[in-house]
């Protein structure tokens, strides 16, 4: 005889301390409906940028959205408002934003492993992981000064340069990363308890992963070939060694291997670029006042990051529009937990590396 009950998951629950909840539908322990509400935190951060700060000061507020990906928040508004300023940057300029973006990517990828780990009930592997992850964190503070909140990117360019002890430090932290990343990847593909027992738990279909817009890793590991790295045209990725990860699974171990790969081809990125970083200024000047609508799309670590910016020909702008990969993949992430029994519900939701933070902006 089946039961039906209702179970919420979130806000306040120990397998996700996100301003989101989910409510599952269960008949006996299967999960046959979903519900998410995700208006729970609102900082008025849009309106501060068009009321509080004028446009050379908004880089630097929309990279308090998130943590997790400052750099490609403040990256996002910036190629929009150079857009309205009719500026492009140089190649050093370019490159330089590229190195800090694909650093974010290995950092925040790191920790949706690390946190798979502890869900799988690896304590101590999730230490490692975020141990391993400071290299990165490092580096990342050596190049901009902060270990969080950068303020690396600024309009016409970037606030500093990448000098020879920068350089040779990117190389070292990232060789031992390399090494510590590929034990994980055994770790994460040998390993039954750790990520095996999770295939087919999870799964997202390419077909399901079109109807509902996936995005990013949650995209790439159901075979959808999306990634606005190469569909924008913004930045020279494919000179630098890209290449898109795909995997056919949609499950939760997909999206493992996934992130893992892209941590590989990060790093690979990050050191073709501070070994071929072109001469050039790192900031010009943009000249005038934002005037019109551009729209900008960036990958951040979990897909497409959307920035709209309109300006009046002023120093403050009109609108500032930000629409963040969690909230375009929640669709997809709710018709995922459908059919899979409620005790795999932390698992499912670590895997898909949801980002509340930018959500609930």
């Amino acid at each position: 005889m089946k039961k039906t009950v209702q179970i919420p998951l979130g806000s306040q629950h120990i397998s996700l301390l996100e301003p989101i909840r989910f409510k599952f539908e269960c008949e006996n322990e299967k999960i046959v409906g979903v519900d998410a509400d995700v208006g729970f935190v609102h900082r008025g951060v849009e309106l501060a940028c068009t009321r509080d700060f004028e446009f050379k000061q908004v880089g630097y507020v929309v990279a308090r959205v998130c943590g997790l990906c400052a750099i490609t928040h403040s990256l996002s508004y910036t190629l929009g408002a150079e857009k309205l300023l009719g500026f492009e940057a140089n190649d050093r300029i370019k490159q330089l934003r590229m190195l800090m973006v694909e650093l974010d990517r290995i950092h925040s990828h790191m920790l949706c492993l690390a946190h798979t780990a502890e869900n799988a009930g690896f304590e101590a592997l999730f230490m490692q992981i975020m141990a391993d992850r400071e290299l990165v964190m490092d580096i990342q503070e050596a190049i901009s000064g902060n270990r969080i909140q950068f303020d690396y990117i600024a309009i016409g360019g970037v606030n500093r340069d990448l000098t020879p002890e920068l350089e040779a430090l990117v190389h070292k932290n990232l060789g031992e990363l390399s090494g510590r990343i590929s034990k994980l990847r055994e770790l994460f593909e040998g390993n039954w308890s750790l990520s095996l027992k999770y295939k087919g738990v999870g799964t997202l279909s390419l077909e399901q992963a079109y109807a509902y817009n996936a995005l990013g890793p949650l995209a790439r590991a159901a075979g959808l070939a999306t990634d606005v790295r190469v569909e924008s045209g913004d930045f020279p990725y494919e000179a630098v060694g890209y290449e898109m990860i795909l995997e056919s699974g949609g499950d939760i171990h997909a999206r493992n291997i996934v992130r893992l790969r892209e941590i590989v081809n990060s790093m690979a990125m990050c050191r073709n670029i501070a070994a071929n970083l072109p001469a050039g200024e790192i900031l010009e000047k943009a000249k005038g006042k934002p005037k019109g609508e551009a729209v900008v799309r960036v990958e951040a670590p979990r897909g497409e990051l959307f920035y709209l910016v309109r300006g009046n020909g002023g120093n403050m702008l009109e609108r500032v529009r930000i629409k963040t990969p969690t909230f375009s993949g929640i669709p997809a992430m709710m018709e995922v937990f459908k059919g899979s029994d409620y005790a795999d519900a932390p698992a499912i939701l670590a895997s898909f590396d949801p980002c509340m933070s930018c959500t609930a902006k």
